[in-house]
């Protein structure tokens, strides 16, 4: 039954609508995304892995495959452009994914893995391999692009210090005073 036949049933007769489920957020949809691709990778991997045989490193050669697909430019270390952030021209250098791409996307299969049943203390997202993997991508792409990944610090706010025009009361305006007055002769003239 099409959608036009089935609104004009439901107009004649005394039954409600469906309620249509809640659509997913663009993150739970980008998780499933990444979840059934790693699935189908590690489907194809030869030989083919089962989820629970799935290791760090396995998670790694998935990230190196990912990176055919990137569109970040990494210089190599014997680029002429090699740490410079605007190259003045185009060089050969590989493109790969980057770091930032690589991180979320290690969060979201993280998630992913613990929705379906895998327990976060033998997570292979999770794993010491594949957070030094994402620091060394993150160090070794800062030094080649050119930028800087180091932390912020927090900005302390000084305390603001108290002058003499801030225990005065406030200036009212020339309107609010003529306002005030207004009211003060209504109330006035009302009693």
């Amino acid at each position: 039954m099409d959608l036009i036949s089935q609104k004009h049933n439901n107009k004649n007769s005394n039954t409600t609508p469906l309620t249509q489920p809640p659509t997913s957020s663009r993150y739970e949809n980008q998780k499933r995304r990444d979840w059934n691709t790693f699935c189908q990778y590690l489907k194809n991997h030869r030989p083919p892995l089962s989820l629970p045989s799935c290791s760090g490193a396995h998670v790694i050669e998935f990230l190196r495959y990912l990176d055919q697909f990137g569109k970040t430019k990494v210089h190599n270390q014997n680029c002429p452009f090699f740490g410079l952030p605007n190259p003045p021209e185009p060089c050969p250098c590989p493109l790969r994914q980057a770091w930032g791409s690589l991180d979320a996307l290690i969060g979201r299969l993280r998630a992913a893995y613990e929705e379906n049943g895998g327990a976060p203390e033998i997570s292979p997202f999770g794993s010491s391999s594949v957070r030094i993997y994402l620091r060394e991508v993150r160090d070794f792409q800062a030094k080649a692009r050119g930028v800087s990944y180091e932390k912020k610090r927090k900005r302390v706010n000084n305390q603001k210090q108290i002058t003499q025009s801030d225990l005065q009361p406030p200036l009212v305006s020339q309107h609010q005073q003529k306002g005030q007055s207004m009211m003060a002769k209504y109330h006035h003239s009302a009693t």
